[in-house]
């Protein structure tokens, strides 16, 4: 199955997004472990949910795109099956 340039742009994306919280809640942990070991983590946590809802944007985006081509499939269908009967 051949994907078009949307699914691969939304698939970088959401690999880039997993390295991104990967990495980015290493470096708050690192960059705010001075203020203490409970707000850094409080604060690493925070960062992951927050980047954890921006993964969850883009796998909507790809969920809703896979609706729309099975709509438009079942819509050919329906016009195909009225057109035969009509």
């Amino acid at each position: 199955m051949q994907k078009d340039i949307f699914d691969k742009i939304i698939s970088f994306l959401l690999g880039a997004s997993w390295a991104i919280v990967l990495f980015g809640a290493l470096l708050t942990f690192k960059t705010t472990i001075s203020f203490g070991l409970g707000l850094s983590i409080f604060l690493t946590i925070f960062y992951i949910l927050i980047s954890l809802f921006m993964i969850l944007a883009l796998d909507a985006f790809a969920v809703n795109r896979e609706k729309l081509v099975e709509i438009k499939k079942q819509t050919k269908l329906l016009e195909k099956i009225y057109s035969k009967h009509t």
